[in-house]
């Protein structure tokens, strides 16, 4: 995949796309009727800004809108559609030749994306962002996406790709659950109690 320089934008040079789907029928309690389905899509793409410090970083940020509506789209099909999906979280691994805020650029692509495409999500998505060496672990925030405060859905996702991010590569990352915990029970703000719809409670 192939997006290639336009103006001031980067080109936006994808290596692989890595689509994960599990489902949990139990946790050591009882058996779910329906599984829970946890998903995760990360892209190994080319970091423009590796090895050199560059001011003005903002135009990658234009420049991967696109993939961030194409890797929303694939997992929300692959979780069941936009119905099924309850919660969400995004993050980014930078390679080790790159630095802290290039994650911040998939802030925008990574977390609207998901929003345009899941209608009715009020609340922010939560986010990661950290360097590391190819086959590092990411684990990527997880919380309701139309009240940030219901506490059964605080999760994580965790995600490695065992040759990425390369050193002049970063990593971003989107993931889905398609429900709770699989045995939540530690009170608070329940899904069927959102009244707000303020992104929070």
């Amino acid at each position: 995949m192939l997006q290639p320089a336009s103006g001031n934008q980067p080109a936006v040079d994808v290596r692989k796309l890595v689509l994960g789907v599990e489902d949990v029928w139990h946790d050591n309690g009882p058996r779910l009727d329906r599984p829970l389905r946890r998903g995760h899509v990360a892209a190994l793409l080319k970091n423009p800004y590796a090895g050199r410090y560059v001011d003005d970083i903002q135009p990658m940020m234009e420049a991967l809108k696109p993939l961030g509506r194409e890797m929303a789209r694939r997992l929300i099909d692959a979780l069941g559609g936009p119905g099924a999906i309850q919660a969400y979280g995004k993050g980014a691994l930078i390679g080790l030749a790159g630095e802290l805020e290039h994650g911040a650029l998939w802030h925008v692509p990574g977390g609207y994306a998901m929003r345009e495409l899941l209608e009715g999500s009020h609340a922010i998505v939560p986010s990661t962002t950290k360097i590391g060496a190819a086959g590092s672990i990411i684990d990527i925030p997880i919380h309701h996406r139309v009240a940030a405060y219901v506490r059964s859905h605080f999760d994580s996702v965790e995600v490695r790709v065992p040759d990425g991010p390369r050193p002049d590569e970063m990593m971003l990352v989107l993931a889905m659950t398609t429900g709770s915990r699989p045995h939540a029970r530690v009170g608070g703000l329940k899904a069927e109690e959102i009244s707000k719809f303020d992104g929070q409670r």
